[in-house]
């Protein structure tokens, strides 16, 4: 049964990643149909001999990933998932005091979500990489080329998102943008163009992607999130038939989809002829366990995929993706040719040097541990300072989520922080509807050391006594 299922080669390492993998594949390609029974855990792992919780770890991966289900009594069994195919967000900022260069002072204790830790920008390798582009790329290619980008980037691209987020993503389907906000400004335009009059928006979520999303003329409406992430139900009560979701780590809740809310999300883009939206803006960044793979995997049709280097990089790069339905991607590749001609070549090649040498990914995992050690350091320090707050979306990303206790009100507590130099957000101005939310900041902790994080923590703690 092991050999049926998935083969590993443990000359490559990695077996456990190479299991999961396989399973995924097997169900994609439909080795295995809906609800076909796994054998247990104990027993593939035998077959394939290797630990049991190898495989324990990759059907609980691919659980949370909505390939399988589980349920006592009933074992591990295929999910209902489409038909596979083979390929073929920050807040807008407060007024501030500027810099002789008109850039926004940071306060002492910056805890604004959204931005990455910039000191961190691999200046070594992406100069390395920016002067093999230019020692090899024929001066022909520096002309006006492919609107949606060079091919190299977009097979290697594809190459990564493949293994990364296990995404079905051949390079034809990519397009190269400027960033997940042109990516969504260009789905938006071509929604607009077949008609759609209203996009639904997670509620909470981004303020200025709200506003990017207005000032490309499309009304949108929120639905509510919960504790498994997007109220799909809510979202068929809207009548609107796109929505843009954060499926991976919900911006500002922290919230991941529940393998339950994926399939249902899915259905309803199936049945109502419809599109979803999936902006992956910090998804390579999980620390209990490997990143859930993104939503685009499941349905490929019905799903565009955005990422970008704005979190692993640095935002300054507008440098992104999107992997679209091969039933938008002319449409989207025409508004992107008319929007900037092409996004810069030599970045692109520079990025494809990056990606393909193998830095792209020792950078991640470098920061992968730097981020896990500032937020333990910040949840450790919420646990000696504010332990009556509760914390969301410390599993992952870049920030995390404080709901504030009874009594204490959020612009209160901004105002008291900000006093003792310490900025954070408040979610109230993130909601399309705050009857009834509860009061919470979202913080983000990337870019500060440990002990700095210690100490805006402890000045935060004054903040809500003195708002209480």
């Amino acid at each position: 049964m092991g050999d049926l299922l998935v083969g590993i080669d443990r000359a490559k390492g990695n077996v456990g990643a190479q299991i999961t993998a396989g399973l995924r594949d097997a169900v994609r390609t439909g080795r295995l149909a809906p609800g076909d029974r796994l054998p247990s855990s104990r027993t593939l792992a035998a077959d394939l001999g290797v630990s049991r919780g190898m495989v324990v770890e990759a059907y609980e991966q691919l659980v949370a990933e909505g390939y399988l289900t589980s349920r006592h009594g009933s074992g591990t069994r295929v999910a209902d998932i489409p038909e596979r195919h083979a390929p073929g967000a920050s807040e807008a900022p407060s007024e501030a005091p500027r810099d002789a260069q008109g850039v926004e002072a940071a306060p002492p204790y910056d805890l604004k979500p959204g931005t990455s830790d910039m000191s961190a920008f691999p200046r070594g390798a992406w100069l390395a990489a920016t002067r093999h582009a230019l020692a090899t790329v024929p001066h022909s290619r520096l002309s006006y080329g492919d609107p949606g980008g060079v091919p190299e980037l977009r097979t290697a691209l594809a190459a990564y998102l493949g293994r990364v987020r296990a995404a079905i993503a051949s390079p034809d389907r990519i397009v190269v943008v400027g960033g997940v906000a042109q990516g969504v400004a260009l789905i938006v335009q071509a929604l607009a163009a077949r008609g759609h009059t209203l996009l639904a928006v997670e509620d909470p979520s981004s303020a200025t992607q709200r506003g990017l999303l207005r000032s490309n003329g499309l009304p949108i409406v929120g639905v509510p999130v919960d504790g498994e992430g997007l109220d799909v139900d809510a979202l068929a009560r809207t009548g609107a038939r796109a929505v843009l979701v954060t499926p991976a780590h919900q911006y500002p809740t922290g919230v991941v989809l529940s393998p339950e809310r994926r399939a249902r999300l899915t259905s309803w883009a199936r049945d109502v002829d419809g599109l979803v939206i999936e902006d992956d803006y910090d998804a390579e960044f999980r620390y209990d366990r490997d990143p859930v793979g993104c939503l685009q995997g499941l349905d490929p049709d019905r799903v565009v995929h955005l990422g970008s280097t704005s979190k692993a990089l640095a935002p300054g790069m507008r440098l992104g993706w999107a992997v679209v339905p091969h039933t938008w991607l002319e449409q989207v590749r025409e508004l992107k040719r008319y929007a900037d001609l092409g996004s810069a070549v030599i970045n692109q090649f520079a990025f494809v040097r990056l990606l393909e040498s193998g830095g792209y990914d020792r950078h991640l995992r470098a920061m992968r541990l730097r981020y896990r050690s500032r937020r333990d350091a910040v949840a450790e320090a919420f646990a000696e300072f504010l332990p009556e707050v509760r914390l969301d979306g410390i599993r992952a990303g870049l920030h995390l989520y404080a709901e504030l206790p009874p009594g204490c009100r959020e612009e209160s507590v901004v105002k008291a922080a900000g006093a003792r130099g310490v900025r954070v957000e408040p979610v109230g101005p993130m909601r399309e509807s705050a009857h009834g939310a509860p009061q919470a900041l979202v913080l983000g902790y990337a870019s500060l050391g440990e002990e700095r994080l210690r100490e805006a923590v402890a000045l935060l703690a004054e903040a809500c006594r003195e708002a209480a």
